[in-house]
């Protein structure tokens, strides 16, 4: 099972999602020395070390994340069955679009609101889990071919 390169790239997409889980998606200091970050879990603002979170709607992602997560580690765990591989690679694929959607979307609603601030890692780590798990839904294909020409030469 892990001698195959989709599986290795489907546990670089479980890695990255569980990252990006715990790395700040944006982060903000403003002149007033408080500092605003949002994590997939949570919206954070720090002033004289009171912190404030605000969890609803921010944790969308990291559920988002949890459960593109969970979708590829049940594709790892249908090697014999190729075709529900693909299958679930491409919703995978969905969910990982959406929840990075929302990312992007609360995070620039929060780029505005406060007037600046950074994009962080915790919005450019789930693009990895994008890339691979394309490249997975490309070698599945490629497996699937393969067999299917074996089965033709018989």
């Amino acid at each position: 099972m892990w001698q195959r390169i989709q599986t290795v790239f489907l546990g670089i997409t479980i890695l990255s999602l569980i990252a990006a889980i715990f790395l700040p998606i944006y982060l903000h200091v403003d002149a007033s020395g408080k500092t605003h970050a949002l994590y997939a879990l949570h919206y954070t603002v720090i002033d004289n070390n009171v912190r404030t979170s605000q969890y609803f709607p921010y944790s969308v992602i990291a559920v988002l994340y949890i459960a593109a997560a969970t979708i590829a580690f049940i594709e790892i765990q249908k090697f014999r069955n190729r075709l529900l591989q693909v299958k679930l690679g491409a919703l995978n694929a969905v969910f990982l679009a959406v929840a990075v959607g929302v990312a992007v979307y609360f995070a620039s609603g929060l780029l505005k609101a406060n007037q600046g601030g950074n994009y962080d890692y915790g919005l450019w780590v789930p693009f990895v889990a994008v890339v691979c798990n394309w490249a997975a839904i490309r070698f599945i294909k490629r497996d699937e071919k393969i067999v299917r020409d074996s089965d033709r030469l018989r």
